[in-house]
């Protein structure tokens, strides 16, 4: 548990959660930090709120009796965004005290009445409404609908320009110490925004034409302090969480880094043999890459590496006329959280007859994924040298293919 002042009248409740499954699908090898943030003027609003990943509140009971508030000071319950990681400990809450309002969309007000059963009170919020908590300390609000749940919105407090965000602007990784952004080197900046693709990819991605106009409403917003319910208050740099959630939303769709992801599965070691060469070829040119057994990674992981690639290998082999099925479940979920646009190469092998590649034409078009593949190649059994050299041009097509579109997208008038 950690108590941050971030200004006199308002601070940070933070906790750190791990070795869980986020949303009991997405793992988090750093943990995941949430917070708390109360604001405080003549009368005190909780915004969102700390809890277990069981519901259990005493973490937040716990912090605000460190600070002397007791549950009868809060005035505003506000609750941008109801998903139980922020809301699970309503349940205890009310059992203990109902003379508050809870603040909230009209979506999460119907999010709210299913939940839970309550009959506090429920002031719905549409944008630029207002609450003068006194003191000259204000309250508005943007809806940021589907960012990532239809309930979704943000509060802005005017006089500290502070945006607290919820789950929109946050990131993966556990934080130890400071939980501000000015406080860390370039080099640890760079490293945790691996934990903030990972989050943006697994938990938002498949949402990004709506981050997209989120951003855009709140373009008239002077905004000084970044401040999500999970990870980094952004108050140095708040552009720089800004423009990541732009480039990440644009790269749902168009080419965006230079890298090559190889996904890949065998059965007997047929498949492996090509894929080797082709990792050999990717080493070699200098294209930065990945590469991921299919059966040994989790989703999570190669969807986070994945998000911002801009060429992707699929190696697998035909099984029962079909995909190989672990790569065929990754590649369903990838479709689904819509990492589209990507430049792509299949190859693999088959026994008595082939049929992946009927299934993953297949999946492309359901999905709409909207991915351009050079040709793909399939070889019987084991690949001779005559199939390896093929692969070996293939791969290097790819490559090729990979940083013509790139230069592309950044010269698009030539």
């Amino acid at each position: 548990m950690q108590i941050t002042k971030m200004r006199e009248n308002i601070h940070q409740l933070s906790v750190n959660v791990e070795h869980i499954l986020f949303e009991g699908l997405w793992e988090m090898p750093r943990g995941v930090s949430i917070h708390s943030y109360v604001v405080k003027g003549r009368e005190t609003a909780l915004i969102d709120g700390v809890c277990g990943w069981d519901g259990v509140p005493e973490s937040l009971f716990a912090m605000l009796d460190e600070m002397k508030i007791e549950l009868k000071d809060i005035r505003y319950l506000v609750l941008n965004h109801l998903e139980p990681d922020h809301s699970g400990w309503l349940e205890p809450l009310f059992k203990l005290h109902r003379d508050f309002t809870v603040v909230c969309s009209e979506k999460g007000a119907a999010l709210l009445d299913a939940f839970f059963d309550s009959d506090v009170p429920v002031r719905v919020v549409k944008d630029d409404d207002e609450i003068d908590l006194g003191d000259g300390v204000k309250l508005t609000f943007k809806m940021i609908p589907n960012v990532h749940w239809p309930d979704a919105m943000v509060t802005y407090e005017p006089e500290s320009k502070t945006l607290f965000s919820c789950d929109a602007f946050g990131s993966f990784g556990k934080l130890e110490g400071s939980p501000f952004d000015g406080d860390y080197s370039d080099d640890a900046l760079a490293a945790y925004e691996g934990e903030t693709v990972r989050y943006y990819s697994n938990i938002i991605g498949a949402f990004s034409p709506f981050v997209l106009k989120a951003l855009k409403k709140l373009e008239p917003l002077d905004i000084v302090t970044v401040a999500p319910a999970h990870g980094m208050v952004w108050s140095s740099h708040p552009e720089t969480i800004l423009e990541a959630y732009r480039r990440y939303a644009n790269a749902s769709k168009e080419p965006s880094g230079r890298k090559i992801v190889l996904l890949w599965g065998s059965m007997y070691g047929n498949t492996e043999r090509a894929v080797k060469v082709a990792e050999s070829v990717l080493k070699s040119s200098g294209m930065p890459y990945s590469a991921y057994n299919v059966m040994e990674t989790s989703w999570g992981t190669i969807l986070a590496d994945l998000w911002m690639a801009s060429g992707v290998i699929l190696a697998m082999p035909t099984y029962e006329y079909k995909m190989f099925p672990p790569m065929a479940a990754v590649l369903e979920e990838i479709g689904k959280k819509k990492a589209q646009g990507k430049l792509a190469y299949r190859f693999g092998s088959y026994g008595w007859s082939g049929g992946a590649q009927r299934e993953l034409d297949d999946l492309m078009d359901r999905l709409n994924m909207n991915w351009t593949f050079i040709e793909p190649f399939e070889f019987k059994g084991r690949p001779n040298e005559s199939d390896l050299e093929r692969i070996r041009r293939d791969t290097e097509s790819l490559i090729r293919g990979v940083d013509e579109r790139l230069t592309k997208a950044d010269n698009p008038d030539e």
